[in-house]
């Protein structure tokens, strides 16, 4: 199926990408970052609107990045001789559902079913204070997603039922999405005992047929180390650390909580399709809040996180809040 060859090629280009890194004498500062985030809400005994996600990224080492990220990152975004340039590639799946998945008929008051594949290209400046990165996703919202054999298949695995209703989903659409991010260092910190604490705001801006929406953030963190990286990973668009970690000592923790607005103009699994007709489409709501709270460890070259999710309703008569669990692992290569 085209999702699978999707899938094959960009497991392909990660493992070029990352090949080189591979020798023992690279340290770790000097390698790059290979991370894979699973989203869903089974984490919290719900099956509903967005129901799992998946992203697998390669980040480059630091300034190892290819000449035409370099090249962006100095004429575009305005990158000085002294920051650290990093670029990314990565490939991800999101996948959303009604509430009521065992009904054939539309349900046109629930979340469509709707299917999300892309690859997502990025280039990152860290200056030491700020982190800016550039994005551009693109890929397949449809049945050519293959959001619908995901899904049964890991429910038959699991011996859950299937959900039934997949012919009502979103119709197959090209999808683009640009997105520009700032996080900012600290906005306040304070350290003491090997102990740090500190507040991080974030901004970032998205436009394209898939999701067009402003964001605003901020995350709180205490523990070991903090600046070692910008937080965790996640499944795009949403707030999120850099994709990279800077492993200062071997073992090291800290706690997260961080809550988000986000102004959405357009969400092609809610608005429906963009350019083709008699698609699924609920009443979205424009306004969007997003809390979550966690814990990250670093022991030698790897990363793990675990993240609990809240999210207040994003179309009309959805219900219940969406709370969804979210898992990362990343490693040095």
């Amino acid at each position: 199926m085209k999702f699978r060859s999707a899938f094959t090629t960009g497991l392909l280009l990660l493992a070029g990408q990352a090949a080189p890194l591979l020798a023992d004498e690279i340290p770790s500062s000097e390698r790059g970052t290979l991370s894979l985030v699973y989203e869903n809400d089974t984490f919290a005994g719900t099956d509903r609107n967005y129901t799992n996600g998946i992203d697998i990224a390669y980040l480059s080492a630091p300034n190892h990045a290819p000449l035409p990220a370099r090249w962006f990152a100095s004429h575009v975004m305005g990158a000085d001789a002294g920051d650290t340039i990093y670029a990314g590639i990565g490939i991800g799946q999101s996948i959303f559902t009604p509430r009521d998945t065992e009904a054939t008929a539309p349900l046109p008051d629930q979340h469509p079913y709707a299917g999300w594949l892309h690859a997502r290209f990025s280039t990152s400046v860290d200056s030491g204070r700020t982190l800016d990165t550039a994005a551009l996703d693109v890929g397949l919202v449809g049945p050519s997603s293959g959001a619908e054999w995901v899904q049964n298949h890991v429910h038959d695995l699991m011996g859950a039922e299937e959900a039934q209703g997949w012919d009502h989903q979103i119709r197959d659409e090209f999808g683009f999405m640009l997105t520009y991010e700032r996080k900012w260092r600290a906005l306040a910190e304070w350290r003491a005992g090997g102990l740090g604490v500190d507040v991080m705001p974030a901004a970032a801006v998205s436009a394209g047929n898939v999701l067009t929406q402003g964001l605003l953030g901020l995350t709180f963190r205490v523990g070991q180390d903090l600046t070692n990286d910008y937080g965790p990973p996640r499944v795009a668009p949403t707030l999120a650390g850099a994709g990279f970690f800077t492993p200062r000592d071997h073992f090291s923790w800290y706690l997260f909580a961080s809550v988000n607005g986000r102004a959405v103009a357009y969400n092609i699994v809610l608005d429906g399709n963009a350019f083709r007709d008699g698609g699924p489409s609920v009443d979205r709501k424009p306004l969007v809040a997003e809390g979550q709270a966690g814990l990250v460890i670093q022991v030698g070259r790897v990363q793990g996180a675990f993240t609990v999710v809240t999210r207040t309703d994003e179309f009309k008569r959805q219900g219940k809040q969406e709370l969804f669990g979210a898992v990362s692992l990343s490693m040095k290569l």
